[in-house]
């Protein structure tokens, strides 16, 4: 894993930049109005493992925010692979963070992706999909095969903003949680975000 280097001027100008780009190309896609805060960020990467070689999956990588918070923390002998569907996100990814491991591909798909890059065992998996504005069987979808590739003892950490949290699609989503994991901890609202949000770590995956 080669560590994320600091960050370069206008890097998080050309975020944001990408960011209402994806918007406007395909706003269904987009959840937040603006890029994870590091505050949030920071949190969500906590269930990343600090020694050893682990492998961290990343599912809607975005402009990187959160890609970063894992570069913090994962050790030099681990392995950070980014899921993300939009061609014109992994376009910025690739010249934003080069040295971020990028696979363009559904990750309704992930458990068919990552034979394919090699990979039979994930430690974490942290995303940062807009889980409240999915369908229902798209959620079952991916939640389904994050279980399937979770080693044994690992984690998967996501999170939800609080204003959305009476929606529909977020209610649907945390009680799939529920079922699809043993246990599923909820944190303090972190309000240093726009929108402020909270975040969800699950482990160890009930499997069908």
């Amino acid at each position: 894993m080669t560590q994320a280097p600091a960050e370069r001027p206008g890097s998080v100008l050309a975020d944001y930049r990408a960011f209402v780009e994806r918007a406007v190309r395909n706003p269904s896609s987009v959840g937040a109005v603006a890029p994870s805060s590091p505050a949030l960020a920071d949190r969500i990467a906590a269930v990343v493992p600090s020694s050893g070689d682990p492998v961290v999956v990343e599912l809607g990588p975005g402009t990187g925010a959160l890609s970063r918070a894992i570069a913090r923390r994962l050790p030099e002998g681990g392995r950070h692979v980014a899921i993300e569907v939009d061609p014109g996100m992994v376009d910025h990814l690739n010249r934003a963070l080069p040295w971020l491991e990028v696979v363009q591909g559904d990750a309704a798909r992930l458990g068919e992706l990552l034979p394919g890059a090699g990979i039979e065992r994930v430690d974490a998996v942290v995303s940062g999909l807009p889980w409240s504005i999915f369908p229902g069987r798209l959620q079952e979808d991916i939640l389904q095969q994050v279980g399937a590739v979770l080693a044994p003892g690992g984690a998967f950490t996501t999170f939800a903003y609080v204003h959305a949290l009476g929606m529909t699609g977020a209610r649907e989503f945390r009680r799939r949680l529920d079922r699809g994991f043993d246990e599923v901890l909820t944190s303090h609202t972190v309000w240093r975000n726009v929108p402020p949000a909270r975040i969800y770590a699950c482990r160890r995956p009930r499997r069908a």
